[in-house]
């Protein structure tokens, strides 16, 4: 950890609930970014603990947009940044209500702008904020305020719409994985252009899980192989070394979901999906980073 500066950006006012990953993920972001940053926030948690005005945890200028117009907010302020010669990075940070529902379209058009900032969408797997809904990134079988009896449909794929328009550099992350995240948000910052970020963020209030595995049960998705980290750089896939890992000898399904109130009753029709749907896209990415076609 000794990379990672020690200067904070997220302050220890949040109103955050306890083990929070999004407020977790967001201090190392901040600080692979800097000082001179502009983080955009649409409504979600964050836009949330971030504190009642005139005060605030957040130590770096935020503006806060409705729902759905995160991106195109960032691609106006990055291009008045680079008109005016300023270098300052604009990072979205948005949830998955935010990104994989609302926020579609405006990410969509922005990334085929190639517009130049950095999204960032913090994957809880739920509309947490306000209730504990199904979105479009619940997974299957998942048990939420509106799919009492588990979700039936298959998790939407962010991460192949997103790589369907090219980005010069998109990844994927975890809350568990400090290092990780840090890393990757500093490589999107050095490239010129659109970059996406897509981070999972075990939430304990939404997961219904004891808020001290907040990192555990990240570790735990990406040992499973429920979640794989890896990178796409100018086209070029790169599985990380721990998914790697991971993919060969996974962890049983079983250890990942039984600590979590929202797969409570799942039966093994429901297990043997989400592990099909997991070996899909493992066996799609192995492809892709071998260039098969």
């Amino acid at each position: 950890m000794t990379e990672i500066p020690r200067e904070e950006f997220v302050l220890k006012c949040t109103s955050a609930c306890a083990g929070c990953p999004s407020s977790l993920a967001l201090r190392y972001v901040l600080k692979a970014a800097g000082h001179d940053t502009v983080l955009v926030v649409p409504a979600c948690c964050t836009s949330v603990i971030q504190g009642i005005f005139p005060f605030t945890s957040l130590n770096v200028t935020v503006y806060n947009i409705a729902f759905a117009a995160a991106a195109a907010c960032a691609s106006g302020m990055s291009e008045a940044f680079r008109k005016a010669g300023k270098k300052t990075s604009v990072i979205v940070y948005a949830g998955d209500g935010g990104t994989v529902d609302i926020g579609l379209q405006g990410l969509s058009a922005a990334l085929e702008r190639e517009e130049d900032f950095l999204y960032v969408c913090y994957d809880n797997e739920a509309y947490s904020n306000t209730g504990m809904q199904r979105s479009g990134a619940t997974p299957y079988g998942a048990r939420t305020t509106t799919t009492p009896a588990g979700k039936t449909h298959p998790k939407k794929d962010l991460d192949g719409i997103v790589a369907a328009h090219n980005p010069p550099y998109m990844a994927t992350t975890c809350v568990a994985y400090p290092q990780d995240v840090f890393r990757k948000v500093q490589k999107a910052l050095s490239i010129r252009g659109p970059s996406f970020i897509h981070l999972l963020a075990p939430c304990p209030t939404s997961w219904r899980f004891s808020p001290d595995l907040t990192i555990e049960m990240g570790k735990r998705a990406i040992r499973s192989g429920m979640w794989i980290l890896y990178e796409r750089e100018f086209g070029k896939v790169t599985i990380n070394s721990v998914s790697k890992a991971a993919l060969k000898n996974p962890l049983p399904l079983e250890d990942y979901l039984s600590p979590q109130g929202r797969f409570s009753g799942i039966g093994q029709r429901e297990k043997d999906i989400l592990i099909s749907q997991a070996r899909k896209m493992a066996k799609r990415l192995i492809h892709e980073e071998e260039g098969v076609c």
